[in-house]
Formats: structure tokens, sequence, C-alpha cells
């Protein structure tokens, strides 16, 4: 079990490494990641090179140590502070060049698979507990019923995956993106995990955002980053090799697949049935992480990995449910909620929200003749997008004839005319 420092929270906290033995790693892959960091600048200090490493400078003057006995690095000069700058021998370089050619991982030291395993169990989605205030809070910003709430937070607090359909424009992505906004705590995730000597990396600034350590001790081990509980979305570009480990035959490094970078968080399945895969085959390859919350990737020697499947899965389409997958697949995915057109009164909010977003003065005899020629008629329904789509268009006209942008009559059916034209209803 991996031993934990704990905030008054009950946070998972990755211990400070003290010796060479508490990184989980052999002395001789520490060696050789320093090895190839120093190879590639030529010299550097040991401070620099523990700053790349988030290697404490104690383990990095222990390491050069052990690499100067062997002849692999040489003092170049003294560089105060009791540190010394260092340049590889030949014999050095010979050896980084191998290490290169086995992986070319550099930068920060990556911890062992299975503290990386034990992290997740601990920081689990699981353990999140949402209330309708969260929520409140989370959605202050869009227009979401009670109802919907209603909904929403037992799905979230049961971690086990829902399906939000409904027409388009109605804010189902909008909705799954700001869950995340309820979530009230934080995790620690690796730079990159090592397994067998392989690397695979796991931090993503695209998809995890960090931020400050807060009120943790300063020594903790700075080879993890707090984050933010990770919000992945992918949509039609989802192929079945993103659910895949991508090793590349280059850099003989891995990637880590999207359901691994979005564990302890929230993996968003946007305009599902629309990807350029089979949607069945998706859900064929997800149908027994789902149900036991495992998963299972391959390596490219042909090693298996046991992962936990670790997030809240949201499916956001605009199809039905029951003509996407079988009433197997619907058991595993608890909570279908229906995501609604607005009604008037909520439509109206929406209007005022975004009028005072943007600077445009609200006009409530405008939206209402706007809401009297284009919805009542029947010609078209609500959807929650319009009031900002149409005010958007108030604005690049009104700038285009160098007037003060505001909502008149003439404004809006102009609007109108333009963006729905060739839409239905």
């Amino acid at each position: 079990m991996v031993q934990q420092i704990r905030t008054q929270q009950q946070e998972f906290v990755p211990p400070y490494p003290n010796t060479i033995e508490d990184t989980g790693l052999k002395q001789g892959f520490l060696e050789e990641l320093l090895l190839k960091d120093i190879y590639l600048v030529n010299y550097a200090l040991g401070r620099e090179i523990a700053a790349r490493t988030m290697l404490p400078f104690k383990l990095i003057e222990e390491l050069l140590e052990s690499l100067k006995k062997q002849m692999l690095i040489e003092v170049r000069t003294a560089g105060g502070l009791a540190d010394y700058e260092y340049t590889p021998t030949e014999k050095g370089r010979d050896r980084a060049r191998t290490a290169f050619d086995y992986n070319s991982y550099v930068g920060a030291c990556p911890v062992p698979w299975t503290t990386y395993i034990e992290s997740v169990k601990s920081q689990t989605i699981r353990r999140e507990a949402v209330t309708p205030r969260d929520l409140e809070v989370a959605f202050s910003d869009i227009m979401i019923s009670r109802k919907t709430i209603n909904a929403i937070g037992p799905a979230i607090n049961a971690g086990r995956g829902m399906f939000l359909f409904g027409e388009a424009g109605n804010g189902k992505t909008s909705i799954a993106e700001r869950i995340v906004r309820s979530f009230k705590g934080h995790i620690f995730i690796p730079h990159a995990v090592e397994i067998d000597g392989q690397i695979i990396r796991v931090y993503d600034d695209h998809s995890h955002q960090e931020v400050a350590p807060g009120n943790y001790p300063a020594d903790y081990d700075h080879r993890w980053v707090r984050i933010q509980r990770p919000c992945v979305v992918v949509g039609g570009e989802l192929t079945i090799d993103m659910l895949e480990l991508q090793y590349d035959y280059t850099t003989k490094l891995y990637e880590a697949p999207i359901q691994l970078k979005s564990n302890c968080g929230l993996l968003l399945i946007d305009d599902f049935g629309r990807q350029r895969i089979d949607h069945k085959s998706l859900l064929n390859r997800w149908i027994v992480p789902l149900e036991k919350r495992v998963d299972y990737l391959t390596m490219h020697t042909g090693k298996k990995l046991e992962i936990p499947f670790e997030q809240l899965i949201v499916f956001s389409t605009n199809l039905n449910p029951s003509d996407l997958v079988d009433e197997a697949f619907l058991r595993r995915i608890p909570y279908k909620i229906h995501i609604t057109n607005p009604t008037e009164d909520e439509f109206k909010w929406i209007f005022l929200q975004y009028c005072q977003k943007t600077g445009v003065p609200y006009n409530e005899e405008a939206v209402n003749y706007l809401i009297e020629t284009q919805y009542r008629s029947g010609k078209r329904q609500m959807r929650c997008c319009h009031p900002r789509d149409v005010i958007d268009q108030v604005i690049n006209l009104t700038s285009f004839l160098q007037a003060p942008p505001r909502l008149s009559r003439e404004y809006l059916d102009h609007a109108c005319a333009v963006y729905f034209a060739a839409m239905g209803k």
C-alpha cells in the first residue's frame, strides 16, 4: 500500500521521497534519466537537473556522484551554493545514446505504475458528494431546471455515468462540462508513469488544469501535479485507437488513452452516435469497464495492464439512446436525462443573461416580438442556444453599421433571416 500524507480534507498527497528507494524506481533507471538530461543540454548545474526532473536536490547529488564514479560525467566548473556544473564524458555520451535508443523520455521523473494505481483508488470520483447547492453554483451561468438538477445530482453521486439526450442546441455539452465545477476536491496525477522500463505520459495540459499546491506540505513529491478533477471531452474525432495506449515507435514512448487521462474526473463523449467509428464498437469496448470499473490495456510488447476505470462517463447525444444501444448497455448507464427545449420564461431569462454579459440593452418588447414571429407561429422550436446566437448576429450587424448594439424589430428580423436560413424547425 502506498504511504500517504493527508490534509485535514483527507486528500491524497504524494509523500516526499527522502531516499532513492522512496522514488520506487531503480537507481540505474534514475541515472540514465539524469544522463540523458545532461547529454541534451551538454552541461548543467545540479539544481537545474533537479528542477527538470522534479526530484529533490539531495537525491540528484547522490545520483550525480554515482555517475561521476562510473566516469560517465565530470565536473565542468563550480556553480556556487554547494553546486557544480556537470558535463558528460565520452563514455557518458555513448551511454546516453544507448539509453535514448531504449526510450527518448526526459523531464519530470516518472512514478511507478503501482503507485499510480493506488493513487487513483485513493482519489476515486466516488468520494465526491454534491448537493443541490453545489449544482446551483456550478450551473449559475446557464439555464437549467430544478427537475434536471434533481436528475443530475444522484447520477454524479452514484458515479455510474449518464446519457444526456435531447435536441441540439439545448446545452447538453455545457451541462456536462459544468458538472466538474461542482466537485470540491483536487487530485494529484503524475507527469508520467514507469512500468518495466517503459514510460507512459499521463499529464496533458490540454486535458488537465494545474492548480496551486495550496496548504499542502512544501515537501510533497513534485513528480506529481495537483489539478482540478479532469474534464476530458471527445466528439466526432473519437477513434477506437484513442481508447488504447498510443505507442510512438520513434520516441519509444506511450501516450495514455482518454479513459486513463480522465480517471478521477469526467469523460464526455460528445455528439455520441456520430463518431468516426461505429458506436457499437465503442460500446463493446467499454461494456466490461462500465460494469467492473476496471479496464485492460495492452503494451506493444504484449503485456496486459489492468487499470481502474474511475471516472464519471457522460454520453451526450441528439439521438434517443434506445436507438443507439441495446438494453444490456443501457442497464450499465442507469441515468438517462432528457434535456428539453426551454419554456418562454426560460428563453427570456437566457436572453436577459446574455444581454447583460455582452452589454446589449435588454428590450422585453423586442424579445416578445421575436417569440411571436419566430416561435408561437409554429415556425420553429425554441433552443437554449438561440438567444446567444441571435444577439451575436445583432452585435455583428450593428458593428458593421457603426451603430450602438440594441434589440430592435429591424435588427432582430435581419438576425433571424440570416441565422435561421436553411434551418428547419
